[in-house]
């Protein structure tokens, strides 16, 4: 209990100044609905409570399940069971990941069914699930990293060109939701556990981080290739916004559940039957071990059932009123800074980053500070949020303008900072655009969008977790670069090695 209290703590700090922010905002610049403001107060405890049992549950079970499982598979070292073993753990993963689920249906909802939930959920788990595959067998035959990014990014670049408008934003937003609340422990686990089987230590950290991202270039490449062949001069959209009017304050609370719990459960159910196999097959673990299993997914499906439910009841309203509201203010400098700020903190409360920093920090033995790592990625989601509102506000901008250029600067810095952090970076990208991203930024600004004379809702609203997911990549790069200099000054390599 003392870990479920400690989980309790962290995330509390973490969800505080969001709630604050609101408070403020509620106050001083745009009042709120009493109902809106009570539901948001509630998804916030919600939202805490959640989210320190779902953690204490991937403490217990999802890290260590994927971390078996990827030492099991490396041990064949037959790279046909490799390939398969990652296709069906990233296709099962992936299908039954929440916040994919999230952002499907909202491309369903303002597309009016063009775009279906079913399709958009099958096509990005195809894409995951090849690339998963692709990277197990490049952390098994130590492929360097850096040329598989140049290649896969390559490809991104390439297809990108013959993209339109709408599917470039909905491939990289469906990449970072991909990479969400349950599958990032998870693959995170899965590459530590492959990795760990190798004899160069140093080698062995590095190939600890790097898969998740090369999982979410899946979704983008599988994305983009359903946006190519498909007629995209259909796909319209619209979001008819309107502020909450209905004075209910549970009722919201107890829709969001009864639609949860049956996500939630198809969300952990194929995982849950992959262990039973993988026990029977190859893993033989004690009964108490086993039962250890048991409770870290009764733990998960709780704090994931609180979670999202806090999260859609609370928060996804309110993020899209307050990004209505601020957009239709005459000073649009309003928009901009809270935007800055709602970025910096939403992803204190994102449960991967959670996860990500942890494991960092265990990896390196201490030598790469969480505490480091957080603030560089508050700074990066910070700027990402303010950049995709200033494609808002100002005609003409396009996601694009943004996307290349990061890229190409996060492709240069990567030959330049130790391998370690590339890895970490590309990683921190997906991870950063988590429950949090998907459903009350995302909110944000789709609301910011309606409430911006000429803004297209799809092309506009959509693309704010691309940029969340593109600044983590420069912000911890360049982290890197600051550790690469302190390791030449102190003696150390940036690996954290005494030289």
């Amino acid at each position: 209990m003392h870990v479920l209290s400690q989980k309790l703590k962290e995330v509390l700090y973490s969800v505080l100044p969001i709630t604050l922010i609101v408070l403020l905002l509620n106050f001083l610049i745009i009042p709120l609905e009493t109902s809106l403001l009570i539901r948001f107060l509630l998804g916030s405890l919600l939202i805490i409570l959640g989210l320190a049992i779902f953690l204490f549950g991937v403490d217990i079970c999802i890290t260590p399940l994927g971390q078996l499982m990827g030492s099991a598979l490396a041990k064949t070292n037959k790279i046909w069971i490799i390939g398969i073993g990652g296709l069906l753990l990233g296709f099962f993963i992936c299908i039954a990941e929440p916040d994919l689920h999230v952002l499907a249906g909202q491309v369903e909802f303002v597309t009016s069914g063009l775009l279906s939930k079913l399709r958009i959920v099958v096509v990005v788990s195809i894409g995951i699930a090849v690339m998963i595959a692709l990277g197990l067998i490049r952390i098994v035959y130590n492929l360097s990293l850096r040329t598989f990014f140049a290649i896969v990014y390559g490809l991104i670049f390439l297809l990108a060109l013959f993209t339109s408008s709408e599917f470039l934003a909905i491939s990289f937003d469906a990449a970072g939701a991909a990479t969400g609340a349950l599958t990032v422990p998870f693959i995170l686990a899965l590459a530590a556990g492959v990795a760990a089987l190798k004899k160069d230590s140093l080698a062995s950290e590095k190939d600890s981080f790097g898969l998740v991202n090369i999982a979410a270039c899946g979704v983008i490449i599988s994305v983009m290739l359903m946006g190519i062949f498909s007629k995209t001069d259909e796909i319209t959209a619209s979001l008819d916004y309107s502020i909450a009017q209905s004075s209910s304050i549970i009722a919201p609370f107890l829709q969001n559940l009864v639609k949860v719990i049956p996500e939630i459960l198809l969300a952990l159910l194929p995982l849950f039957i992959m262990f039973l196999i993988f026990q029977k097959i190859s893993f033989k673990m004690p009964r108490k071990n086993v039962n250890k299993i048991f409770k870290g997914f009764l733990y998960a499906f709780i704090g994931l059932i609180l979670f999202l439910t806090g999260v859609n009841a609370g928060f996804m309203d309110l993020g899209s009123t307050i990004g209505y509201e601020l957009a239709s203010l005459d000073n649009k400098f309003y928009i901009l800074i809270i935007g800055f700020i709602l970025g910096l903190v939403t992803i204190l409360a994102e449960p991967s980053v959670y996860v990500l920093t942890h494991q960092i920090e265990d990896v390196t033995s201490g030598y790469v500070r969480r505490k480091f790592v957080l603030t560089a990625l508050s700074l990066g989601v910070g700027c990402a949020v303010a950049l995709s509102i200033l494609k808002i506000i100002i005609p003409g901008l396009q996601l694009w303008h943004f996307l290349l250029p990061g890229y190409l600067i996060s492709l240069l810095l990567m030959y330049i900072v130790p391998d370690l952090f590339v890895g970490m970076a590309f990683d921190s990208g997906s991870v950063a655009s988590g429950p949090m991203a998907a459903t009350f930024i995302l909110a944000f600004a789709q609301g910011a969008a309606a409430g911006t004379e000429g803004a297209n809702v799809l092309i506009d609203g959509f693309g704010v977790i691309a940029m969340v997911s593109l600044t983590p990549l420069i912000a911890l790069q360049i982290l890197g670069l600051m550790y690469k200099i302190k390791s030449r000054k102190g003696g150390v390599t940036a690996d954290g090695k005494d030289s």
